[in-house]
């Protein structure tokens, strides 16, 4: 699927390096419940369902969960969104994350999944871009932030809400606590 913004280079790890270093985060200590889609995982969970549907699901079903964003990255998935299907769908989707997602800010050019997940102190990134789930951009990345590339069907299937609970939440898994489809 089209992502506009593919590329990580090493700029884009350090520029996500200093941000952190700025605010005071320890880069190697993201939060697990916080969670990044990229353009393409947006624009399929709506267009397509599947994977990128299970995997959002997930964070919309779970108050505990966030799913992060930025301006950018929404701008990129309205985008896809527009081209696949229609302007005014896109834009009520745009309407409709932006109420759901918790945005950030992030200087204009960096990679918008990843400086979302850097300066959302977000653990994953969900992508089908096979560019930024290789062994090469982790290794580039890891050097200076600790954050997962992940496929959604992979999310979806190792991200165990029931097992997190007890320890970012407190007490026992009552469950999601939220209908994913409102």
């Amino acid at each position: 699927m089209y992502s506009p913004s593919a590329e990580v280079t090493m700029t884009d790890a350090a520029d996500a390096r200093d941000a952190l270093a700025d605010g005071g985060r320890e880069p190697d200590a993201p939060d697990v419940s916080r969670v990044v889609a990229d353009a393409d995982v947006l624009a399929a969970d709506l267009l397509v369902g599947g994977a990128a549907r299970d995997a959002l699901d997930i964070a919309r079903a779970h108050s505990w969960v966030t799913l992060v964003a930025s301006d950018p990255l929404l701008d990129d998935a309205e985008t896809v969104i527009a081209a696949l299907a229609d302007v005014d769908l896109a834009a009520d989707w745009r309407e409709k994350i932006g109420s759901l997602a918790t945005l950030v800010e992030h200087p204009a050019g960096d990679h918008p999944a990843l400086a979302a997940a850097a300066h959302g102190d977000a653990a994953h990134v969900l992508t089908f871009d096979d560019a930024l789930r290789n062994a090469k951009a982790n290794a580039t990345v890891k050097k200076y932030v600790t954050v997962s590339f992940t496929a959604p069907d992979g999310f979806a299937r190792l991200f165990d809400p029931e097992r997190l609970h007890p320890e970012l939440v407190g007490g026992a898994y009552p469950g999601p606590d939220r209908d994913p489809r409102a």
